[in-house]
């Protein structure tokens, strides 16, 4: 082992080497300077810790761009605070028909490839307060934390607020923009069908988007507190039958209204 101290080295402030022995790797040059006090220790010692940083920090960086991602993905979806976290663990199921609600939706999220691969829809109509918005952001909640897909919530307004945006002549986007946001995701879910009386507008605009996804075989989720019979009132039938088809699931939520049992 060479202990010599070569002309390049003592300019760098190496004065002496001397013979060290490492119990994992054997010998070594211990290194000796005057920028630090005591002799270098094992070399290969230090590349192996060092190995273990940059492993460490690479990870450290995987993680926080995944966070990111997921972050961005969350918050594309635009689902609103108050149901940002929703889960089916959160969802209080104590009556028999929650339940059966829970477990459809549940088992919709938990197979959504297969649901996907058919462009099937589900349908989750009832009484108000009993945890439909809940359930269906769970779903998004579940796709986008598990999946690569995208899910998209909007309320009907938010929708047609959005598109009409884009009548604007100040807009900074086009109408086929808009309607992509809404024709191009995995799952699109639509809130608060049928809350007021539907326009042609919003009745030509619901069946553009919906029939959109339909020809792309992209499953939608459409959240109503009316029942069955009366939402082609609110949707019109062609998109009522393009919803049903390949076998679209319905969810009635029938029961009392959560809400209603909450006191001052």
């Amino acid at each position: 082992m060479n202990l010599t101290v070569a002309p390049l080295e003592a300019k760098f402030g190496i004065v002496a080497k001397e013979l060290a022995v490492c119990e994992e790797h054997g010998e070594y040059a211990a290194i000796i300077s005057k920028h630090r006090e005591g002799p270098s220790g094992c070399p290969a010692c230090a590349d192996a810790m060092q190995r273990v940083k940059d492993e460490e920090r690479i990870a450290a960086e995987r993680v926080k761009i995944a966070a990111d991602r997921l972050a961005g993905r969350l918050g594309a979806a635009l689902i609103p605070a108050r149901f940002r976290d929703r889960s089916f663990d959160s969802f209080i199921a104590d009556l028999p028909k929650q339940k059966k609600a829970l477990a459809t939706c549940k088992g919709y999220a938990e197979n959504f490839a297969e649901h996907f691969a058919a462009g099937r829809c589900l349908l989750l109509l009832g009484n108000v307060g009993t945890g439909k918005t809940h359930l269906a952001t769970a779903i998004a909640n579940h796709i986008i934390r598990t999946t690569s897909g995208t899910a998209v919530y909007r309320t009907v307004g938010g929708i047609l607020q959005h598109i009409k945006g884009s009548f604007s002549r100040d807009s900074d986007y086009s109408e086929a923009e808009a309607f992509a946001a809404y024709t191009k995701p995995s799952l699109l879910i639509i809130d608060e069908v049928g809350a007021t009386k539907p326009t042609e507008f919003e009745l030509a605009t619901l069946f553009a988007i919906i029939n959109g996804r339909y020809e792309e075989k992209l499953p939608t989720v459409v959240i109503s507190n009316l029942s069955a019979a009366e939402l082609p009132d609110a949707l019109g039938e062609r998109c009522v039958d393009r919803l049903r088809e390949g076998g679209g699931i319905g969810v009635g939520f029938n029961w009392e209204s959560e809400r209603s049992k909450v006191t001052a």
